[in-house]
């Protein structure tokens, strides 16, 4: 591990990720393997004017002997101090921006009783609703990074004893960082070629998007009403950009939630709930999952699409090229922060109320009469292949290609 390459790291995923402003106070979500990290964005935070840096830590393995081992009753009474830690600060002068460092093991739960797991995570999810809304919604400045933790790195790389150090270089790879780049200028760049695609996206006016592949894949995708296509930044109310993924390679939009039809299979194995899902297929009806199958961990896919009535619809689309240095490393990462950004998807559940023109100043009532997807989950799931083919049918009724053989055309 290159420790010159981690502090620009750190200090990419501060300033350009999260972007603290003078004032504001830094709330980091971090695992107790990244303390280090942890502090070296805290670092990062401070010399960017930050008036606190706030760091919550937790601890996998014991979340899976604490999953294991407590009453599910006693797990779905989520007390309301969690919330208020957030929004406390959130509501306080100055405000508050949140990142969050990922590690985790993506096998975490592995074994351990589905429907106990779900029923935890759904009221946790239920018990955070308030400060969900504040990300949904580009509220407030956040995003999310990853780190190599020991359990993650050995999924990707098996049987390798530098698995880390490989887990290490993969991300600085396909994160632009490296010796003697500047990674902002980098970014930089990066991001004005995606605004410049979702600004082609939203010029033509778009009714639908069509999916095609030689898997099977024949989709439909019907969009939302005033809908609008995003590339990768989000702005707050005040005007503070932020990145909330890094990496990212999306352009992505709202779904109608009534108006998608047709199958469409996974083309990467997909984590949830500390399990793996893969070889799976769904297929849509009028907008809703009525159908679905999975070569691995079909139930827990079924327990997923039946968290509330939202889950069996879709919340987002995204274009992704099959060149992204995500696929193009080979390296399937078992996050879905990096193999979303490998492949075009949709998610479950949950859409963004900034994908519809004005949507994050709407009531979730408004929304949902333009079409946008609401559910306690955003689940994303990868559905894009080599050969994939999209074409989007505009509201004057042409047919425009958007891809062939999973590439961009314009």
């Amino acid at each position: 591990m290159d420790i010159n390459l981690v502090k620009q790291y750190a200090e990419f995923a501060v300033k350009i990720g999260v972007n603290p402003q003078p004032g504001q106070t830094l709330i980091i979500r971090a695992p107790i393997e990244g303390a280090f990290f942890a502090r070296a964005c805290a670092e990062a935070a401070y010399a960017a004017g930050a008036k606190e840096v706030v760091v919550h830590y937790s601890d996998e393995k014991l979340s899976r002997i604490k999953m294991e081992n407590t009453a599910v009753e006693v797990l779905e009474d989520v007390k309301p101090w969690l919330q208020r830690s957030y929004l406390d600060y959130v509501e306080s002068e100055g405000g508050a921006c949140m990142l969050s460092i990922s590690a985790r093991d993506p096998e975490i739960y592995k074994g351990l009783d589905m429907e106990k797991i779900d029923r935890a995570n759904q009221a946790a999810m239920k018990a955070q609703e308030e400060w969900r809304s504040y990300t949904m919604s580009d509220k407030v400045q956040w995003s999310i990074v990853a780190i190599p933790g020991p359990a993650w790195a050995k999924k990707v790389f098996p049987g390798d004893e530098n698995a880390e150090e490989k887990l290490w270089q993969a991300i600085f790879q396909v994160c632009r960082v490296q010796e003697g780049t500047d990674v902002t200028a980098a970014w930089r760049e990066h991001l004005v070629k995606l605004e410049a695609r979702r600004n082609r996206l939203n010029e033509l006016q778009l009714e639908s998007v069509h999916f095609e592949s030689a898997n099977g894949t024949n989709l439909t995708v019907g969009l939302a009403e005033n809908h609008t296509w995003e590339a990768a930044g989000g702005r707050t109310p005040q005007g503070y950009e932020f990145l909330p993924n890094i990496p990212t390679e999306e352009v992505f939009t709202a779904p109608h939630k009534d108006k998608v039809d047709g199958i469409v299979h996974g083309t990467k194995p997909y984590v949830y709930n500390g399990e793996i899902i893969d070889g799976f297929w769904v297929r849509f009806e009028h907008g809703r999952v009525v159908e679905y199958h999975a070569e691995k961990n079909e139930a827990l896919l079924g327990h997923l699409l039946d968290t509330d009535e939202g889950a069996r619809h879709i919340g987002e689309v995204a274009l992704v090229p099959a060149s992204s240095p995500i696929n193009q490393s080979g390296i399937l990462f078992y996050s879905t922060l990096f193999d979303e950004n490998a492949a075009c998807h949709i998610a479950f559940g949950a859409g963004y109320p900034g994908t519809v023109k004005g949507g994050n100043a709407m009531s979730k009532e408004q929304l949902l009469a333009l079409g946008v997807n609401d559910s306690l989950v955003h689940e994303d799931v990868m559905i894009g292949a080599a050969d994939t083919t999209i074409t989007g049918q505009t509201k004057d009724g042409r047919t425009v290609p958007l891809f062939a053989q999973g590439e961009w055309v314009f």
